[in-house]
């Protein structure tokens, strides 16, 4: 369908789940697609290849999006190896589940500085060139998580309410030059994060989904496509929840 023909996005944690779905599903609508990868080396180099056979532009980047410097660094490599980029995906992100009493201060920080500071840092860089160009699409995944928490994830739910906000912001801060930023909240979607799950504990989240069945990561992406792309040019500051009716 060529939804995408012509732009040019960048996807943190593009190699695996839902970043590497979003990452192949922009590249099938013809977007150039560069991505990154935190330890997965020969993982990211396959995805790479996959795309490439698409007959797109792509490329994989070993990159820390927790790290200030490294998402500076990140943001100028990409922009000299494509010239631009139209739209940014802030996907990476990790859980370190434990109930208050028993979580540490590192499992608070590292979720925080992964999934919350991360969306800081490569927006922040992002930013300046898309302003330059005034034109831009800033998707960054959220979760349902952050929109009515979860007992054990008081870390991963506090990260991802305040991509919420911090998106919502974004989008009333450079909506003039024509940038939108929105939120994407997937419920419960089958990936290797949640293959890890027991059955027991999968059941019990089906029991409370509508539609009776985890997501698809592909159906996460979809969403991603239409943000990214001219059908949604009159979206902005928004939380689109792909869930399966979990979030109502």
């Amino acid at each position: 369908m060529d939804l995408l023909k012509d732009k040019i996005a960048l996807v943190t944690g593009g190699s695996r789940g839902i970043g590497e779905a979003i990452a192949k599903r922009f590249a099938e609508e013809g977007a150039a697609v560069a991505f990154t990868y935190h330890s997965s080396e020969e993982r990211a180099k396959n995805v790479e290849a996959a795309l490439q056979a698409m007959g797109v532009q792509a490329k994989a980047y070993k990159s820390d999006a927790s790290s200030y410097e490294q998402a500076e660094a990140l943001v100028k490599a990409v922009l000299e190896d494509f010239g631009k980029v139209d739209i940014l995906v802030n996907n990476a992100g990790i859980t370190r589940d434990n109930l208050m009493l028993r979580m540490d201060e590192a499992q608070w920080d590292t979720v925080i500085e992964t999934n919350l500071k991360s969306v800081f840092n490569l927006t922040k860089h992002m930013l300046r060139p898309m302003l330059k160009n005034r034109s831009g699409s800033i998707i960054n995944m959220s979760s349902v998580v952050g929109v009515f928490g979860n007992a054990g994830q008081a870390n991963y739910a506090a990260s991802k309410a305040g991509i919420i906000g911090f998106s919502k912001s974004i989008a009333k801060e450079v909506g003039s030059r024509s940038i939108r930023c929105n939120a994407v909240a997937p419920g419960f979607i089958g990936t290797e994060m949640t293959d890890q799950l027991d059955e027991k504990t999968k059941e019990a989240f089906l029991t409370n989904i509508p539609l009776k069945r985890l997501g698809e990561a592909n159906e996460v992406a979809d969403v991603c496509v239409f943000l990214g792309s001219d059908m949604s040019k009159y979206v902005s500051g928004q939380t689109i929840s792909v869930c399966g009716a979990l979030n109502t």
